[in-house]
């Protein structure tokens, strides 16, 4: 018998991702027969994808585009946004909601966030408005969906009527989820029951991944042409072999394969985001036991939520960081969503003052593995991580 002690268990040892794309045998096929097609791009497959995509939301017309950037960046272009607007989306989301308003040559302004949820208030819009100093008119309001959740559409719609502005909802992380409105009703994220336009993303750790990509929804008939007319240089088709620039518009394209992928993806949405909500409940269930009950705050409670992250909160940024680091040695990839974008170079440049609670939402913020292929003793074991971090730091 040999003295070594034995190996430790693969599943035990190996790197749990904080997120990752579910690529099954389908997929797979799918993406093959599009290579054998006679497309590889602007194909028949693009509409198929489109079609999938109005049904998943319930919006009336899908644009796919070659990314959620890009689907901004043409969101603010088909809309008119340009170097006499400003346009307002809250401090936590990722830098490209507010790139793309400078792509546009309008000018950015950032709204505070609740600092538990992430999610900013009409209240956090209305100050944001009323505090903007410059001779630019308000073009737009950009709300950001946050883990899953969406912010109070319904209230900030309202907001834009009043003010004359478009709402251009970001709902990357927000697939397939749901918010109650005034009314008690249930609309769906991206349905554009209360925005112009709606984004998604299809990057990887998305709830649908087409190896890149993103879409522009809408319900409004002229902006999806002119939508699609922008993501192909501007150019719309005539007669015969003919065509014609009408604008200055973009290669912002999806390919047939990218469209297969995403379509063989979306058939697989309700399972996932079910998949996302088991896991997410059971996280929800240890916390609620000590010793987290007194030590970490959960982000996200919300009940129509698709649970793009499981986001938790510490008492300080040290006790963040030191949790991360514990994690990481043991090889779990905790990630931190996000820094405020007006911390970036480009954005301190141009001047944005800090927001309370975007600094504390930033300062605590930690989000743990969360993806349909977690296994539930991958999750033990990140449950289990924690539970070590937390009684270490009591001795």
């Amino acid at each position: 018998m040999s003295d070594e002690a034995p190996s430790p268990s693969p599943k035990l040892d190996s790197v749990i991702p904080y997120a990752r794309q579910c690529i099954d045998e389908t997929d797979i096929q799918a993406v093959v027969s599009a290579l054998r097609s006679d497309y590889v791009t602007q194909g028949p497959r693009i509409v198929a994808f489109e079609d999938g995509l109005r049904e998943a939301t319930g919006a009336r017309y899908a644009v796919a585009v070659s990314s959620g950037t890009a689907a901004l960046h043409l969101s603010c272009l088909g809309l008119d946004l340009r170097e006499s607007h400003f346009g307002v989306l809250p401090a936590i989301t990722f830098a490209s909601t507010a790139n793309c308003l400078r792509h546009s040559g309008s000018d950015v302004a950032f709204c505070d966030v609740d600092p538990r949820s992430g999610l900013a208030t009409v209240d956090a819009f209305r100050t944001a408005i009323e505090s903007f100093v410059g001779p630019q008119e308000l073009g737009a309001l950009l709300p950001v969906s946050f883990s899953g959740a969406v912010p109070d559409l319904e209230a900030i719609a309202r907001l834009a009527a009043e003010k004359g502005a478009y709402v251009i909802e970001d709902a990357a992380h927000s697939m397939a989820a749901t918010y109650r409105t005034s009314d008690g009703s249930t609309s769906r994220s991206a349905s554009c029951s209360h925005s112009d336009a709606a984004i998604l993303s299809f990057h990887p750790v998305k709830h649908v991944c087409a190896g890149e990509g993103g879409a522009v929804l809408t319900n409004d008939e002229t902006l999806a042409r002119r939508l699609r007319r922008l993501r192909s240089h501007g150019i719309e088709k005539g007669e015969a072999w003919t065509y014609n620039q009408i604008e200055l518009g973009y290669h912002y394209r999806l390919t047939e394969l990218q469209a297969a992928l995403g379509a063989s993806q979306l058939e697989k949405l309700d399972g996932f985001v079910d998949r996302r909500r088991v896991l997410a409940a059971r996280y929800a269930a240890a916390f609620e036991q000590e010793p987290f009950r007194s030590r970490i705050r959960m982000s996200n409670r919300d009940e129509g939520s698709s649970w793009h992250l499981f986001v938790i909160h510490f008492a300080d940024e040290g006790e963040r960081r030191a949790a991360y680091d514990f994690l990481h040695a043991r090889n779990i990839r905790a990630q931190v969503h996000y820094m405020p974008v007006y911390r970036h170079d480009y954005y301190r440049k141009v001047g944005h003052a800090s927001l309370p609670g975007a600094e504390a939402f930033y300062r605590t913020c930690l989000s743990l593995p969360l993806y349909p292929k977690l296994e539930d003793e991958q999750q033990d074991r990140v449950i289990a991580a924690l539970e070590a971090f937390l009684e270490r730091r009591e001795q």
